[in-house]
């Protein structure tokens, strides 16, 4: 095939539209490469968006000695609180010490390491508490000591899709809905097709397409060969409030393993997560009867409120494609990323397995500088001290920030103006502009936040705009999607438009 024929060039091609790819290309395209990323479905329409949304070193990896990985992560949630204050918020987490699990000298000597192997700044370190004549305990059992500590919040959907606008706006060419179908090498390039009938050269390649990393393989037979990943389904489930206040659980239970029971929609508390070894589709993995039965028992061991499958009002699954360490037990398998180079010829590929995402800044970071002897010279690591898109607020200062929201735009009510501040951050401005009022769809959804998602934020459907760009899916249910729907088929150009900006 000769240069003529073909659609596109770029340094690098990205390989799914998760968090690690959607990082991936932030990180090359700040530093001045070329950059095409490709994502069959929606930006993180899967594995990114079905965590349990938390930035955190995680803790109970240090029963598994993986200090370098707990440390990093650690590390990392100083740097993303501040480049994006408006997305992730701390949070306090209060584990409670129930008779027959870990002691609790076991407990602050994990907590010591913890407050103190990743170097901690701006999150309160942790501290034993009584339950039992504090508010730490609401919604318990009688249990009258545990131990709180801090780690973050997020959301994660929107982690992504605030990568992929910032990769985008430096140049990055973002292609949701556009499958990868293959590659070949020709001379020191490789030349891909995608699902869209277009071609495109490139001098390396970043798979980052989780549970599809063997099979993205399969379709460049003359990429190395990797041992597939360990595919292990994650569960939560979402029940109406069990507790007041904006501390979560982590909740400790006789198998040794730990769930979270985390405040959730102002209204709701999500319970997750399960480890199960998962063999199926990952694309539209499910919640099994027995994980609900597990999420349920487990919260049910510690709270005054008992829940079955019927007080579930909603529950996600996500496939997360580990590392195979060769581990029997599926909770136990590293949850580390591991990057791996193909032969060390040009044109390179790069296959990320595992990952938290946490830690998917570092490893975009690790990714280029693994390839960087096969492609072009570029600028230094940026991304520690860049606010994400809407993270710039005054002083990083959240609650000033939001006040300023309601005093600019006090038609918002106060649910709808913190969704919105959180959502966008100083891009409320891009979405809000002059407006005096809004037409409400549902729940505080307009026409005119609907447009900026479409035009700006890549979204095309409903559950787009409900499930991922926002929340409110869980909220307005089926009535909110009708709506939603409705004002869709009224749009004449779905595109993502260029326009002028504030």
């Amino acid at each position: 095939m000769s240069d003529s024929q073909l659609d596109i060039d770029v340094d690098l091609l990205v390989i799914g539209g998760g968090v690690n790819g959607t990082g991936i290309a932030r990180d090359a395209a700040g530093r001045g490469l070329s950059v095409m990323l490709v994502e069959r479905d929606d930006l993180a329409s899967h594995t990114s968006s079905s965590s349990t949304k938390l930035i955190h070193g995680g803790l109970r990896y240090l029963e598994y000695y993986e200090f370098r990985l707990v440390r990093e992560a650690l590390a990392e949630r100083e740097k993303l609180i501040d480049v994006a204050p408006h997305l992730i918020s701390p949070m306090r987490f209060v584990m409670p010490l129930a008779a027959g699990m870990r002691p609790a000298w076991l407990i602050r000597l994990g907590l010591f390491l913890y407050d103190h192997i990743g170097g901690r700044t701006r999150l309160p370190k942790s501290k034993g508490v009584r339950l039992d004549k504090t508010d730490w305990g609401a919604g318990l059992k009688p249990i009258r000591y545990g131990f709180v500590y801090s780690d973050g919040w997020v959301d994660d959907a929107r982690l992504v899709v605030l990568n992929a606008l910032d990769a985008a706006e430096r140049g990055a060419q973002i292609r949701t809905h556009t499958s990868f179908e293959g590659a070949r090498r020709e001379s020191d390039h490789w030349v891909a097709t995608l699902g869209d009938g277009s071609t495109v050269t490139a001098r390396a390649v970043a798979n980052t397409s989780g549970p599809w990393v063997s099979k993205v393989l399969a379709e460049m037979p003359q990429a190395h060969a990797e041992r597939p990943p360990r595919l292990v389904k994650g569960s939560h489930i979402i029940v109406k409030k069990l507790f007041e206040g904006e501390h979560a659980y982590i909740l400790q239970n006789p198998d040794k393993r730990i769930i979270f029971a985390i405040p959730y929609e102002d209204d709701f508390t999500l319970i997750g997560t399960t480890d199960k070894p998962y063999e199926g589709d990952p694309s539209h993995p499910t919640i099994d009867p027995d994980e609900t039965e597990y999420l349920c028992d487990s919260v049910n061991r510690y709270f005054s409120r008992q829940v079955g499958a019927g007080d579930v009002v909603g529950s996600y699954s996500g496939v997360r494609p580990l590392f195979d360490d060769g581990n029997e037990n599926a909770s136990e398998v590293t949850r580390d990323y591991v990057l791996r180079l193909g032969t060390g010829e040009a044109p390179q590929i790069l296959s990320a397995f595992g990952g938290k995402i946490t830690t998917y800044r570092r490893l975009s970071e690790h990714a280029l500088e693994d390839l960087a002897p096969f492609l072009p010279a570029m600028a230094k690591p940026w991304t520690a001290g860049v606010p994400l898109p809407g993270g710039d607020l005054p002083n990083g200062d959240f609650a000033a920030f939001l006040k300023s929201v309601r005093s600019r735009w006090p038609f918002l009510d106060a649910v709808n103006a913190t969704r919105m501040a959180h959502a966008y951050g100083t891009r409320i401005e891009w979405v809000l502009g002059d407006a005096t009022r809004l037409d409400d769809i549902g729940q505080g959804l307009s026409t005119r936040e609907i447009d900026y998602l479409i035009d700006e934020e890549w979204a095309q459907t409903a559950e787009d705009i409900l499930w991922r760009r926002t929340k409110l899916g869980l909220h307005g249910g089926a009535p909110l999607q009708a709506a939603v729907e409705a004002y869709l088929a009224t749009r004449t150009d779905p595109a993502r438009a260029d326009r002028d900006r504030p």
